[in-house]
């Protein structure tokens, strides 16, 4: 496909809305729902935004940094756009799918492209119980938080959290321990992609606990069920000298 009908979408930072300027008076700016690609203004924050806000369209997604760290973005440049984003190498991401409980039973639905968290919410530690596939896999963590993360946002909080960098194109989910206190020398672990995570607040009353997917936060949840979406895939562009599987591997070799 040749994409031609470019939608701008930026942040509000300074650089990004003067990009926006700057490139919209170079290319036509096309409404979202008539554009064939979306170019995305900002840092890795916007990007996964515009995921969430606009993936589900099926509309491909191409970054540039005009944020801080910009992981996920490519280099800003005003020249040339419609040729790299026609070179450019496509990766497919499938967001993880949260159903969150909380302690009046009330269901909350959400998707995150990086992680699905949990945190507790007070000076008291969080106790949560693990199953996987129905499974009692942990008894009792006692911790900050824990989190589910998918191999995109394996290199975000959850490598912030000592979890491991997965393939991009791995068949794995990371399941990492924030500040484990008991077991103290529980590290996570590597699950399949088909995994379903089961995660089971105990005392929810006492030791409130938040669960976050994307722009979702769900406060004194008492249970909350993850996995990975089969029917969602969203399509990032990357410059082929920059390609999302050559980042993740230069990613563990960063000091």
């Amino acid at each position: 496909m040749k994409f031609n009908k470019i939608a701008f979408i930026a942040s509000d930072a300074k650089d990004a809305q003067k990009a926006l300027k700057e490139l919209s008076k170079i290319y036509k700016n096309t409404k979202v729902d008539d554009a064939d690609i979306i170019v995305a203004l900002g840092g890795d924050g916007l990007l996964l935004n515009v995921i969430e806000t606009y993936g589900i369209k099926n509309i491909p997604i191409y970054g540039m940094n005009r944020g801080t760290i910009g992981f996920l973005m490519n280099i800003y440049s005003k020249d040339n756009l419609l040729e790299r984003i026609n070179n450019a190498i496509v990766t497919k991401v499938s967001p993880l799918e949260m159903e969150a409980y909380d302690i009046s039973n009330k269901k909350f639905k959400g998707i995150a492209i990086n992680e699905v968290s949990l945190l507790r919410q007070s000076r008291m530690t969080a106790k949560v119980s693990i199953n996987v596939n129905n499974k009692k896999r942990l008894n009792e963590l006692v911790c900050d938080g824990v989190m589910v993360a998918t191999p995109a946002g394996s290199t975000a909080y959850n490598l912030s959290a000592n979890g491991p960098i997965l393939p991009i194109n791995s068949k794995l989910l990371s399941l990492t321990p924030i500040c484990a206190f008991r077991p103290r020398r529980w590290t996570g672990a590597l699950l399949p992609k088909t995994s379903i995570v089961e995660f089971n607040i105990k005392e929810p009353e006492i030791r409130g606990v938040s669960a976050t997917a994307g722009n979702l936060e769900v406060r004194n949840v008492k249970k909350v069920n993850i996995k990975l979406s089969i029917k969602l895939s969203f399509k990032l562009l990357f410059d082929t000298e920059s390609s999302l599987e050559e980042k993740f591997i230069n990613e563990q070799f960063s000091s």
